[in-house]
């Protein structure tokens, strides 16, 4: 949701807590001590109105819930407020002394600190996890963390089960995980999100929907028609790219001049999903199209490959734009399926085939005992899938 003020500088009035009924967030003015009212639209269409705070407590940037309105006016809001700064200025966390029990919204962060440590370095993971949680349970996020029984989640949760089930059980599984930290601090006894919401949830028989992907047969005719495009030059090589190497989007995007040592492209850890340095074999057809993409570099070692017309990095939507607007029946993130399923028709191993994908062995003793990337062979796999793609 885009935050939105259209009252900068001036307090609230109770009217206009009333009446209001745009989605953003409204402060109580200069002199309000970080009192805002936050407006969402809920997914059952009604309209959440919460009293956040922001403060500084310790030195760090926090939002403190001060309940939901009507329940709790403009005026209760402002003394909250105030009695939060007067405690801060006193040298009290307003939170411990306040209301012992933290609220959803605390336990998250709990969870999503103690897993930032296994995310990738300046991902977006943490962000996603905030946002799912707040945008379908804002009217839970900031309850005491022991207020909050399955009924409530049930009327988060219910509404999505059927029509957006992928999104439903991920929210799902971010507030049990919130709810079972809470259990191990001593916060509460039992977890709303789990075993007996989940009972309470109608059987879903919607079939997974797979990523849009072509038949390898039909890759070549979908690669000629990116060429015969007006996209931008070096959208159609990224995207030619993106195939030849079966990798990720993001990979080839970020693709780097500096990466590249005669027929070997090295992706940095920091850019893979599993966080490890990838080597990349790069095929003939794969050097070709880096020549062709050369003019339209800078120069230095570390300008991108692709670079759009703006000579940024290429946007996430915009091969996924092209795809659609050439109604090519796949995702650039599809071309890895279609990939997996030519390795499938050609006899390739299952080990090698994923190796060439950058899976993670599954099978503990298995990745304990593998210790070479099977370059050489990938190599002979991408040769081959280069040719016939073209």
């Amino acid at each position: 949701m885009r935050e939105s003020n259209s009252r900068t500088g001036l307090p609230l009035s109770a009217t206009f807590v009333r009446q209001v009924n745009r989605p953003g967030v409204y402060g109580d003015g200069r002199g309000g001590y970080g009192l805002t009212l936050r407006v969402r639209r809920m997914t059952n269409g009604r309209l959440s109105k919460v009293w956040v705070q922001r403060l500084r407590i310790n030195g760090r940037a926090t939002n403190l819930g001060l309940g939901s309105f009507p329940v709790v006016g403009l005026a209760t809001a402002r003394e909250r407020a105030l009695d939060n700064r007067r405690k801060i200025e006193q040298g009290i966390d307003p939170r411990i002394t306040e209301n012992p029990t933290p609220t959803l919204a605390d336990a998250l962060e709990a969870v999503i600190e103690g897993r930032s440590a296994s995310w990738k370095s300046g991902g977006r993971s943490a962000e996603i996890w905030r946002n799912s949680v707040r945008n379908h349970a804002d009217n839970l996020i900031h309850r005491p963390v022991d207020q909050i029984d399955t009924a409530d989640v049930l009327r988060v949760i219910g509404p999505l089960w059927t029509d957006r089930h992928d999104t439903a059980k991920k929210v799902r599984q971010r507030l049990s995980l919130a709810f079972r930290w809470a259990m191990a601090a001593g916060h509460r006894g039992d977890d709303p999100a789990g075993e007996a919401l989940l009972a309470a949830l109608p059987r879903n028989g919607v079939p997974r929907r797979h990523i849009a992907a072509l038949p390898p047969d039909e890759v070549p005719a979908a690669l000629a028609a990116i060429d015969n495009s007006g996209a931008y030059p070096t959208t159609k090589l990224a995207m030619r790219m993106l195939a030849l190497t079966a990798t990720r989007s993001g990979e080839v995007r970020g693709m780097c001049w500096n990466e590249i040592e005669g027929d070997v492209w090295t992706i940095p850890g920091e850019r893979t999903k599993v966080g490890r340095e990838f080597r990349v074999p790069l095929s003939p057809e794969a050097l070709a199209a880096l020549a062709e993409a050369r003019p339209y570099s800078d120069g230095t070692p570390d300008s991108l490959v692709f670079p759009s017309a703006r000579g940024r990095r290429i946007t996430p939507d915009a091969l996924s734009k092209l795809c659609h607007d050439l109604d090519l029946g796949m995702t650039p993130h599809g071309l890895r399926s279609s990939f997996r399923d030519w390795c499938a028709e050609s006899a390739v191993s299952r080990e090698l085939a994923e190796s060439c994908l950058a899976h993670v062995v599954k099978n503990t003793v298995e990745a304990a005992y593998r210790r070479s990337d099977l370059l050489e062979q990938r190599r002979q796999v991408m040769d081959a899938w280069g040719r016939y793609i073209t």
